[in-house]
This record gives C-alpha cells, sequence and structure tokens, in this order.
C-alpha cells in the first residue's frame, strides 16, 4: 500500500479549529480596477488537511474521515459518495470519473479512468441523437462505483463502510435540498415522469422539491447499505481488506445489483446486458505529462479530451511571454483563444478510447509540434478553426485521414453537469478527482429501486456525429469525456491539485487558470475567481471551419471585448460568474505552507484544519 497513514489518533481533549471559506466572494473589478484581483473569499489555509469540493457537506464529509485518521484517497471516498447525495444531477456511483494522484511516498503520478463503455448491443445507426441523449436507449456502463473500489484498494486505509457512512447518513435522514439541484429537477421533470422509478426520488408527491427542505435518497441509501453489508460479512468470514472490496465490487457489477440493473432495462427495453456490466474494469494508466516554465503538469489521458487540451495549450502558449502581456489583456485573451483553437482541432481529430485506434500521443504533446501548429497564429487577428495537423514522430502510427460522413445532427450541446474536488492531507498525499453524470442527472432515468442514475457517454459531443470518426457512438466503446484533474509539481516537490466542471470549456478554464498561478503569481482563491473567457463551435469542434463564439464573462471589461473583436472575434458577454467551478489546493514553496480554493461560480467550499 503506497499511502501511509496520515493523522495520528486525535485525543478526546483535542480543540479543533476548521477553516472554511464561508464568507460572501466580490470582486472588485467594476468599482476597483486597480484591485481586480482581490476577493473577500479567502483561500483556505491548513496544515493537517485541506479539502475543496463541490458542496459544503461533501468538504465536511472528507474532512471527518482526515479526522479520523484517513488519508487523501479515503476522503476522496467520503467526498464522492456524499456528492452523490447533495449534487445528483452531476455526479454519482451511476456516474463516470477520472482520478490523478499524487503518492508522496514513491513520489509518483497515477491517473484512474473510472469510465464505462456503451453496451454492446448500441447500433448507433437504429436509434436517433435524442436517444442517445436521454431515457433508457442512452447511456455507459457505470464506472465510477468500480473506480471508488479500485482507488481505495491500491491507496487507501479505511473500509468501505466508514468512507460511506456520511453519504448513507445524508440520504436516509435528509439534507436541506440546494436550489441548483431543484432547478435541474424542474428542468429535467418530463423525462422522470415517464419511470416511476425516477419520479418516487426526484418528484416526492409528484411535486418538485423546494430549496432548503429536507431531501432524502433511501433507494440509493439502501444500495450503498447493501455494499457496505458485503464489505462487513467478507472481513468476518476472515478475508482480506482487499478481498472484501473485492466482493463489494463483485455484487455491484456481477451480483443482485446488477441483476436489478440488467432487468430493469430489459423491462424498458434498454440494452444493458450482464455481460456489460461485468466486463468493466477501472483503467489505471500513465497520466499526461507537460513541463511548462519549469512545472511539471500532469493529468487525464485518454479517455479523456481535457488532459490533452491542457497540456497541448501549456505547449502552445509557452514561446510567449505571458506576463508582460498583462492579465487578461485582449492581447493575452487573443493568444489564449488561438492556443486553443489550434489545439481543439487535434484533440476532437484524433482522440478515442484507446482500445479502438491507435493516437500520435507523443507527437501531440511534442514541443516540437506546439511550434509547428503554433505558426497557424496569428498574434493581430483571429483565425478560423483549422483542419487538425500531423502530429507523427518516431514510435507513433499513422492515422488514416476522417471525412464527414453526417449521421446525427451536428450540433453538440457545451454544457456539461460534473463535479471536482481537490484534497491534500497531512502526509503530502494529493488527489484531484472529475466526477461526471455528463449532463443533467445523465440519462435521468433511475435505475429501478438502486437510487442510480447512469452518465449519458454517448450523447453527442461524448461521441461525435459522423458515422466514420474514430469517436462515433458504436457498442462496447468507451466515449470520450473532457474531465482532466491535474496535478502540479516542480522539482518533485508538490505545487497544486486542480479540477473543475463546465462541459466543453474544462480544458479551457483549467488551462486559464494555470496561468493564473504560474505566470502571474495569483494565489488559489485569486486564481479560481478570476473572470475568464470560453470558446463554443458552431456546429461542433468536430468540424473544421466551424464558426467559433467567444463567450467572455462580464466582468472583463467592456473595452477588452470591444478589442477582442476589432481583431476578428465573434465576442458574446455573459454572466460574470458563469464558467466552470475549479477547486484546488496550492503549495507556497518558498514558505512551505498550503492553502485552498473554491470557487464561487457554484456552491464550493473548502474546509482545512
Amino acid at each position: 500500500m503506497l499511502f501511509s497513514h496520515s493523522l495520528y489518533s486525535l485525543p478526546l481533549t483535542f480543540t479543533l479549529l476548521l477553516f472554511v471559506s464561508c464568507s460572501p466572494t466580490v470582486d472588485l473589478a467594476h468599482d476597483d480596477p486597480e484591485n481586480a484581483l482581490r476577493t473577500y473569499r479567502p483561500a483556505v489555509p491548513g496544515v493537517h488537511g485541506l479539502i475543496s469540493s463541490g458542496h459544503p457537506l461533501a468538504s465536511m464529509a472528507g474532512m471527518r474521515v482526515l479526522l479520523k485518521g484517513g488519508n487523501a484517497i479515503d476522503a476522496s471516498i467520503a467526498v464522492l459518495a456524499t456528492l452523490n447525495v447533495v449534487r445528483p444531477q452531476m455526479s454519482g456511483a451511476g456516474g463516470n470519473g477520472f482520478f490523478t494522484i499524487y503518492d508522496k511516498t514513491s513520489e509518483e503520478i497515477y491517473s484512474l479512468n473510472a469510465t464505462g463503455a456503451a453496451p454492446q448491443g448500441l447500433e448507433a445507426s437504429q436509434v436517433t441523437d435524442e436517444d442517445l441523449y436521454r431515457g433508457i436507449s442512452a447511456g455507459v456502463v457505470p464506472g465510477l462505483l468500480g473506480g471508488w473500489i479500485a482507488a481505495l484498494d491500491r491507496f487507501g486505509t479505511m473500509s468501505f463502510t466508514e468512507l460511506l457512512e456520511p453519504a448513507i447518513e445524508y440520504a436516509t435522514s435528509g439534507h436541506p435540498i440546494e436550489k441548483s439541484v431543484t432547478e435541474a429537477i424542474k428542468d429535467s421533470q418530463e423525462i422522470f415522469k415517464k419511470f416511476s422509478s425516477s419520479r418516487s426520488v426526484f418528484l416526492p408527491n409528484g411535486q418538485i422539491p423546494k430549496p432548503n427542505t429536507n431531501f432524502k435518497m433511501t433507494h440509493l441509501a439502501a444500495t450503498f447499505k447493501k455494499l457496505t453489508e458485503t464489505e462487513q460479512r467478507a472481513l468476518r468470514q476472515g478475508k482480506s481488506r482487499s478481498e472484501a472490496l473485492q466482493s463489494v465490487f463483485n455484487r455491484f457489477y456481477r451480483g443482485d445489483i446488477a441483476n436489478e440493473i440488467v432487468a430493469f432495462y430489459e423491462q424498458h427495453g434498454g440494452l444493458f446486458t450482464a455481460d456489460d456490466l461485468a466486463s468493466y474494469k477501472p483503467i489505471w494508466a500513465k497520466p499526461l505529462h507537460a513541463n511548462y516554465r519549469g512545472y511539471d503538469v500532469y493529468s487525464s489521458p485518454s479517455t479523456s479530451r481535457g488532459g490533452f487540451e491542457v497540456t497541448m495549450q501549456l505547449n502552445c502558449i509557452e514561446s510567449f511571454d505571458v506576463k508582460s502581456l498583462g492579465h487578461n489583456s485582449a492581447e493575452l485573451l487573443h493568444l489564449v483563444s488561438e492556443c486553443i483553437k489550434v489545439v481543439k482541432s487535434d484533440v476532437y481529430h484524433y482522440t478515442a478510447d484507446p482500445k479502438s485506434t491507435e493516437m500520435p500521443v507523443a507527437g501531440m504533446l511534442s514541443k516540437d509540434y506546439a511550434t509547428q501548429r503554433r505558426k497557424l497564429i496569428n498574434r493581430q487577428t483571429a483565425g478560423l478553426f483549422p483542419r487538425p495537423g500531423s502530429p507523427m514522430r518516431v514510435g507513433d502510427v499513422a492515422v488514416a485521414a476522417r471525412t464527414s460522413k453526417v449521421h446525427f445532427s451536428e450540433h453538440v450541446d457545451p454544457a456539461g453537469h460534473t463535479d471536482s474536488f481537490s484534497i491534500v492531507d497531512a502526509e503530502g498525499n494529493a488527489v484531484a478527482c472529475t466526477p461526471t453524470h455528463g449532463s443533467l442527472f445523465g440519462t435521468s432515468v433511475v435505475v429501478g429501486n438502486t437510487g442510480l442514475t447512469f452518465n449519458n457517454g454517448t450523447r453527442i459531443g461524448s461521441t461525435a456525429p459522423y458515422a466514420d470518426h474514430v469517436n462515433y457512438a458504436r457498442g462496447g466503446q468507451i466515449p470520450i469525456l473532457n474531465n482532466s484533474p491535474i496535478i502540479v509539481l516542480k522539482n518533485g516537490q508538490f505545487v497544486l491539485a486542480i479540477g473543475t466542471p463546465g462541459g466543453e470549456s474544462i480544458g479551457q478554464t483549467q488551462f486559464q487558470a494555470l496561468l493564473n498561478i504560474l505566470d502571474f503569481g495569483m494565489s488559489i482563491q485569486e486564481a479560481v475567481a478570476a473572470p475568464r473567457i470560453a470558446l463554443s463551435a458552431e456546429p461542433n469542434f468536430y468540424k473544421p471551419g466551424a464558426s467559433i463564439t467567444m463567450r467572455v464573462e462580464e466582468r472583463i471589461p467592456e473595452v477588452i471585448t470591444e478589442e477582442l473583436e476589432t481583431m476578428g472575434h465573434s465576442v458574446q458577454r455573459i454572466d460574470g460568474y458563469s464558467l466552470g467551478s475549479m477547486q484546488g489546493v496550492l503549495a507556497d514553496l518558498e514558505n512551505g505552507t498550503l492553502a485552498a480554493g473554491a470557487d464561487p461560480r457554484r456552491v464550493a467550499y473548502a474546509v482545512g484544519w
């Protein structure tokens, strides 16, 4: 086991000081331009541990674990299970996700892809794009629960039972439902009404829950209890911790819970079979890596495109003197936008399930290729969305050019419904994790009495609308997400753990946050709260020549957007706090201290002790 037990036992007389980022955020850009980076929500200090997640109850669930002596992975499982209860529209055990893990003992970075495949029986030519988006025909095998088990088995120290206690408590006894959840239920109510299993969970008494009312998820609690009882029974039988965890995995993917899932889909005309569930395995993979100005940046490999986006965007912009241009100047935002376009043209062309294709990974990540592609960038004028390049290098394989035979609608919904969190424990272990349901509540179908909804990874966007594209929706193939939690080291020392939700904007917003920290020296709270941009494409980023719109948070002065428009950008000003919701933990290497930041764009909170 690579993670050491991170905290000593606490005496009963111990007095705890818990720091929470709880004050309202006020960015002063409008009233005080010279101090536009200031914020009234502080970075949260920590000595023994720090957690920043998408909901205060989830952050506190993880902190409860750290206080008991658990490590960063232990706390991650508590956070993930609690997010399933308090942010069910964003992620859950039936969803997918990615972990990037720094193990202090080995000083190695690990990537865990907890992503499931489309059912083997899927024939995309026989369904509509709406079928792939929501409902009984949509979705992929739930990967995240398996990821919980895999991470806990390899790096954790505590029992699965202990770690699910907070989530089971909130699901059984209830918790004050947050406004964004009730709004998501309102947006999804029509499809919920089609299934009694969905109505019973999200439309209790036939009504949309009101914000701050006590909300329960008793069927989900029952599923979680089945899993914890399985672990405890195995331990009583004398099985090892690892064997007990495998028993949990087997019950979910091959036992009675799997049987209930399959029976529900058979009853309603869905495609998932026992073989689909039984064949699932979480994937430990080598993370993608880029060195940016002496910082080693690690993120998720395929089956995520976001890790490629972040690392390649950093390579693309590295030759420019970013700091001299000024933070969020028109010149800098122009460069950021152009780098995003150049990189997305490659990423959308080449990335797919590695079992289904050969990707020119080394070429895509090389500095030489970045130099070649950078030639497309004009410093004064916005360019068109380009064709992909040819990142072939020694050790890579040739990838055939692809045509654009349209099968589904080309229009892609860029929104995503995802969560993210970052944790550092007392021993220096770090986790950045980004779980997701894809769209709101994923498929929006609660599977029987399990309380689970699946990730709708078959939707156009995660899959290509073009029948001859490598990422077209195919049975048994894992679609591409954009989740890309990041860990940064410098000279082998931990610097940063950060991630964000945001669908299409994930790789873009993380790119800007890294520039904020690594080039402009911002604190973690300043970096995640600072205004930013994101590009959208019509009809989509799969298509060269697509029309690109730059969405700009309105806290960026209007004079800047006017300059961008004169450079040829199509600009749309949007609400000042609307792109993503980053959570991160940042080390001050000079002073040997740590602080966490929580994005004010959603209900994210950081806690430390």
